[in-house]
């Protein structure tokens, strides 16, 4: 099922959100995704933040910092961003696996300098973010401006995105 990237998004300031904090482990034993979906972000502890507020509901993009999806190598991470539309991560870094198993799943896992992150953070609320993935750029507008930035994305990665993940992928060609 290919995704739908860019939307409104929503700011987690802070580096080495881990996967536990994106789905507690307690629920790993849910049996379909979509069992996942009212679990989102459950134990982030981020002032201002209400893991069960509008804002999340709202938002199909994820802005943050660096070392994304730390910690234990699970699928369920992506899964419950996915079962609650949010198809699209912007971070300094990742983790190794997570960002691999977002693009299984046909999502797209961002990377951006610290500097360009920066100016995403700096303007202001009400965030929306367009994405190019044809041209690999980013064009994200708020209350207090805009910012435009180019991404890499490597041309496997790439495909597994636009194909709307491994298994659509390899259907495909295989």
């Amino acid at each position: 099922m290919k995704k739908t990237f860019g939307g409104p998004a929503i700011y987690l300031d802070r580096a080495d959100i881990n996967t536990d904090e994106i789905i507690p482990a307690k629920y790993l034993t849910e049996v379909t995704k979509e069992a996942l979906t009212p679990y989102i972000l459950e134990d982030l502890a981020l002032e201002g933040f209400d893991p069960k507020g509008e804002k999340l509901k709202n938002s199909t993009v994820i802005i943050t910092r660096a070392n994304f999806g730390c910690g234990s190598s699970r699928e369920h991470a992506p899964w419950v961003l996915e079962v609650n539309d949010v198809h699209t991560v912007i971070a300094e870094s990742y983790a190794r696996i997570f960002r691999q198993n977002m693009f299984n799943c046909g999502m797209l896992a961002i990377e951006l300098p610290k500097e360009e992150i920066d100016k995403l953070f700096a303007i202001g609320d009400d965030v929306e973010v367009a994405v190019d993935l044809s041209a690999q750029t980013i064009k994200a507008t708020g209350s207090a401006g805009s910012a435009e930035c180019s991404f890499e994305i490597s041309p496997f990665d790439k495909a597994l995105v636009e194909d709307g993940g491994w298994v659509e992928f390899a259907d495909a060609r295989y």
